[in-house]
């Protein structure tokens, strides 16, 4: 087998081999490889810190030791890229705070906190459509540019072209959107709703499920300024007939989670 990631560890024995704990991002876990010391390059192999980028060729084996069921017996070992400043790279193998990586955002990826959430995310993305796609719901992609505030409370996001240091203004000296690309106020949306019910009058059973944006100023772990919301519209239904929906969602995503993604859950759960 061919396999490739970016290195987490590294640590070598006197037996005259490396330890490779290799990682890809397609689950929890990473692989061990084993690179013995008669490889051609086993120099670089020592060198190996986290961060850095491998392609190993190598045959599956049990595994004799704990922590991991298989392993790899490296026949090759090609480094991809190299870590610069290995002393100074910030995704460490030691736990960081969420606080930290907010930090380093092109790296917090690399984390397992941050490629658990990824992967749930994912999972669960993809078995919200399958379970609407299942019952016949048809997916509605809703404008994120809008002029309609749906929901009619709350603050919106602003979208302007405008130059905010020489607004155009009128005669009353209100700004003057007329003059704006496309000649009146637009936000962000707060909602598919409006979008989603024009087309539940003629596809009967639909939903969208995407981005939606609130101004609102509080910080709290309850409000969001960005998040993703689902809006299921059915034509001719009752209320008991949108209750049962929700929950068969609910369980649907749920179940799907927990059977495709165990490993993930489980570190949440530590």
């Amino acid at each position: 087998v061919t396999v490739k990631g970016w290195v987490r560890t590294r640590r070598d024995s006197k037996a005259g081999l490396s330890f490779i704990a290799l990682h890809d991002g397609s689950c929890f876990d990473p692989v061990q490889v084993i690179a013995l010391n008669s490889l051609s390059n086993y120099a670089d192999i020592q060198r190996l810190t986290a961060g850095c980028s491998l392609s190993v060729t190598g045959t599956v084996k049990e595994s004799q030791g704990q922590g991991q069921a298989v392993e790899i017996d490296a026949t090759d070992v090609d480094v991809l890229g190299w870590v610069e400043n290995p002393d100074t790279y910030p995704m460490a193998a030691k736990r960081h705070s969420i606080e930290y990586l907010r930090e380093y955002a092109h790296l917090r990826p690399r984390t397992n906190v941050i490629g658990a959430v990824t992967r749930v995310r994912n999972c669960l993305s993809q078995a919200i459509h399958r379970f609407f796609h299942e019952k016949g719901y048809f997916w509605i992609s809703t404008p994120i540019l809008t002029a309609s505030d749906t929901e009619g409370a709350g603050e919106m996001f602003r979208v302007s072209t405008l130059d905010m240091m020489n607004l155009p203004r009128d005669d009353k000296g209100n700004v003057d959107y007329s003059e704006d690309f496309f000649g009146k106020e637009t936000y962000l949306t707060v909602s598919g709703q409006l979008n989603v019910e024009t087309y539940c009058t003629a596809m009967s059973k639909v939903y969208t499920f995407g981005p939606t944006f609130r101004a609102e100023n509080s910080n709290t772990s309850r409000h969001l300024a960005e998040f993703w919301m689902i809006e299921p519209e059915v034509a001719f239904a009752e209320l008991k007939d949108v209750a049962q929906l929700a929950e068969d969602m609910l369980k649907y995503v749920c179940k799907a989670v927990l059977e495709e993604l165990p490993d993930d859950m489980s570190f949440f759960a530590q």
